[in-house]
Order: C-alpha cells, then sequence, then structure tokens
C-alpha cells in the first residue's frame, strides 16, 4: 500500500476519532447545563439558561422552561426564562409536521 494512500487513512481515522470524543463531550455539556438551571446557585442557573437561550426550539425545553419559570425565585431570571420561552413558542409555531412521517 502506498505511504501516502495509509497516510490518508490514519488522517481521517484520526479526525473521526476526535470527531466523536467531542459529540460525547457535547452531549455531556448540554445535559450538565440543563441540569444546573435548577441549581441552588444562581449564576449557574444564569449560565444554563444562556445555554439554552442557543438551543432550537424543542417540545422538552419548552416544558423545562415552563417548569424552571414556576420554580425560579428571581424574577430577573423568570423573565429571562420567558424571553427565551416566547422566542421558542414563536419558532415552534413555524413548524409544520410531514403528514406521511407520522402515518406508519
Amino acid at each position: 500500500m502506498k505511504k501516502s494512500v495509509k497516510t490518508a487513512g490514519l488522517t481521517v481515522l484520526a479526525a473521526a476519532a476526535v470527531g466523536a470524543i467531542a459529540a460525547v463531550i457535547i452531549k455531556d455539556q448540554i445535559t450538565r447545563h440543563k441540569r444546573d438551571l435548577f441549581s441552588p446557585r444562581t449564576l449557574r442557573r444564569l449560565a444554563a439558561l444562556g445555554h439554552i437561550s442557543r438551543e432550537r426550539a424543542s417540545v422538552d425545553l419548552i416544558r423545562l422552561l415552563l417548569d424552571f419559570i414556576s420554580w425560579e425565585p428571581r424574577r430577573m431570571l423568570r423573565d429571562r426564562a420567558q424571553v427565551i420561552l416566547d422566542r421558542m413558542l414563536d419558532e415552534a409555531e413555524g413548524l409544520t409536521i410531514d403528514p406521511k412521517a407520522t402515518s406508519a
């Protein structure tokens, strides 16, 4: 086998391994930020809201924000969560469901 083909194969394999590791780390960070939304520390809750604000709208995030708004004692964080929730609800309204994809 040519040395250049072997080097290219190893490079592709290394890039795939780095991508897989990055995906695991990102998934862990998302889980941690969702958990920190109900942290006793205010700054962690604020950071979690900042992270969630960059996410696309989903039913899970909308429900999570509704729970957070009813739970959160600080008005500033409740207001920030409400702004994020309003954006996600507007985004979710624009989504359509493909009837062909849901029927079996």
